[in-house]
């Protein structure tokens, strides 16, 4: 049985204002770029935070402070990212349970 990815179209609304003006509609980010670009941004945090934490160890940072902000960044967008997933497999294993 193949399963066929959704073809989601993009609501468009367009806006008109009291006084005449129209607004430009936004381009509609589809979810798998979001998806993607949101784990770029949890990898890049994590990056940062390896990277404050080899300076800190090297000598070269004065304020520790920067390193713990990095550090907790990562950490919340980790598990961010973990909880998300968790609830995407979750979301799936329902589905799979489901009687046709």
């Amino acid at each position: 049985m193949e399963i066929e990815a959704l073809q989601m179209t993009p609501v468009s609304m367009h806006a008109t204002s009291h006084l005449g003006e129209t607004q430009e509609p936004k381009e509609v980010e589809n979810f798998g770029k979001y998806l993607t670009n949101a784990l770029k941004k949890t990898n890049s945090l994590q990056l940062e935070s390896e990277r404050q934490n080899a300076l800190l160890a090297a000598g070269r940072i004065e304020d520790v402070s920067q390193v713990v902000i990095a550090a907790q960044k990562a950490n919340i967008a980790l598990q961010l990212t973990l909880q998300l997933r968790n609830k995407a497999v979750s979301a799936y294993q329902e589905i799979m349970r489901m009687q046709v």
